[in-house]
């Protein structure tokens, strides 16, 4: 998961809740704090047990070239609610949701960037082609399935949580496994706290089925290059959930830029702020200077 280095709010950037067919959806809202938003909007879809807060670096760097960006908790992620259906977690399902999100934001054609798991989630979005967009961004994210340590992780989730998914057993669990992990890191205990409260809010069937798709999910890579849309590949030097070179050999079988942020490892988000929304606005604004030129 993406670790916030703070939770206050950027000047421009607030917390909202928006209302789409699927559900309500709890979002970061940033807009500029001077002039207006001139270029098209951007939405930001975290990982597994991320957040809308793992972009918080970001959002203010990013909506002062001129844009509104939201970034969103998933139905049935932190502040999100979530449905007591497991296939509402698929990453179908959750793509849906994603959709009838954008939708909901208005007519305007938009930029959609994934984070890990988000972007096994935006990629169905995508394919779906039912949802107007200019750009898509893969950020750490991957062509299928999760492998290696990161796999293990999901899959002792799936273990703790599939006997008995309740609030209870997400608290257990934190307490066992992942509250020592979190103080070990010298994380101030205003962070911990919020890992926990993000972590115990999660809707446990939710977490349990998104494991299951992380670990299963096909390459749908093939299909995805078909469709001509600006797509970039963008991950740290260091990431260690999806190998290095498997994202790399993803962004050349689409055909996609790809940029590779230095010292960065899983969330360049996080650890590479101002690098990272500096490639997604060149990427952005490049990609909305080709759509003008071409209409």
């Amino acid at each position: 998961m993406s670790t916030p280095r703070f939770l206050d709010l950027p000047p421009g950037v607030r917390h909202v809740e928006i209302a789409t067919p699927t559900g309500t959806i709890a979002a970061l809202e940033a807009v500029p704090t001077a002039g207006g938003c001139e270029r098209q909007p951007a939405v930001l879809v975290p990982g597994l047990t991320g957040s809308k807060e793992d972009f918080i670096a970001l959002l203010q760097t990013l909506a002062q070239a001129g844009r509104r960006v939201h970034a969103l908790d998933l139905p049935g992620q932190y502040q999100s609610p979530g449905s007591d259906d497991p296939d509402s977690y698929t990453c179908a399902s959750l793509g849906r949701a994603v959709a009838a999100l954008v939708a909901t934001l208005g007519d305007d054609p938009v930029h959609l960037l994934g984070h890990s798991f988000g972007g096994l989630v935006t990629r169905e979005t995508v394919l779906a082609a039912e949802t107007p967009l200019l750009s898509y961004t893969l950020m750490s994210s991957g062509p299928g399935a999760i492998t290696g340590e990161r796999a293990g992780y999901a899959q002792r989730l799936m273990a703790v949580l599939r006997p008995s998914p309740t609030r209870a057993a997400l608290e257990e669990m934190w307490d066992t496994y992942l509250m020592e992990s979190a103080r070990s890191t010298g994380l101030p205990a205003e962070l911990v706290g919020f890992l926990r409260n993000r972590m115990v809010a999660n809707h446990p069937l939710g977490l349990v089925r998104m494991a299951e798709e992380i670990t299963t999910a096909p390459d749908r890579t093939a299909e995805l290059a078909a469709l001509p849309l600006p797509t970039l590949v963008l991950y740290g030097e260091n990431d260690d959930a999806w190998p290095t070179d498997v994202q790399a050999d993803m962004a050349a079988r689409l055909a996609a830029e790809r940029v590779v942020v230095p010292g960065a490892a899983h969330s360049p988000n996080v650890e590479a702020p101002e690098t990272t929304a500096s490639a997604l606005t060149l990427f952005w604004n490049n990609a909305e200077h080709r759509a003008a030129s071409a209409a």
